[in-house]
């Protein structure tokens, strides 16, 4: 989570929203990412979605079976699908996302047993670190003068 959350950083210094993601395969990152959905004008450019991609390049597979995902937000809809659809074994998230969270803060996706892949989920891992990058950026955005 660590290394999800110097992502986040770098999303933040790039005025980027500061959500971080890694692909883990056998103690080995495998793919990072984080957001980057503005400077790539790609609506779908999550930090799971960006980690999700360069981890599939790197393996050579869009299955990404054996391989945890840490992310320092709960994911949202699309990317818990993205994360589904990879088979990832296991997802690790920092702090919930009240608004578009879909491990549980508003919708479950991975609760639903009747979907053919089942990811287990770990949340709350550092979730005042993650929190914190947060609330710090949109408290910054919000007291900066328009157009600035």
């Amino acid at each position: 989570m660590a290394q999800a959350l110097q992502l986040a950083r770098e999303a933040e210094a790039a005025g980027e929203v500061p959500v971080g993601a890694v692909v883990v395969k056998d103690g080995a990152v495998v793919g990072h990412g984080y957001n980057r959905p503005i400077s790539s004008r790609d609506p779908s450019a999550h930090a799971e979605m960006v980690a999700l991609r360069d981890a599939a390049a790197r393996l050579g597979n869009y299955r990404l079976s054996g391989c945890d995902l840490y992310v320092t937000l709960e994911p949202c809809a699309m990317c818990a699908g993205a994360i589904m659809h990879a088979r990832i074994a296991r997802l690790i998230f920092g702090a919930r996302d009240p608004k578009t969270g879909a491990c549980g803060s508003i919708i479950d996706l991975f609760g639903e047993t009747r979907l053919n892949h089942q990811t287990r989920v770990v949340g709350d891992v550092l979730p005042d670190a993650a929190r914190d990058l947060l609330q710090a950026f949109f408290s910054a955005r919000r007291s900066s003068p328009a157009d600035a």
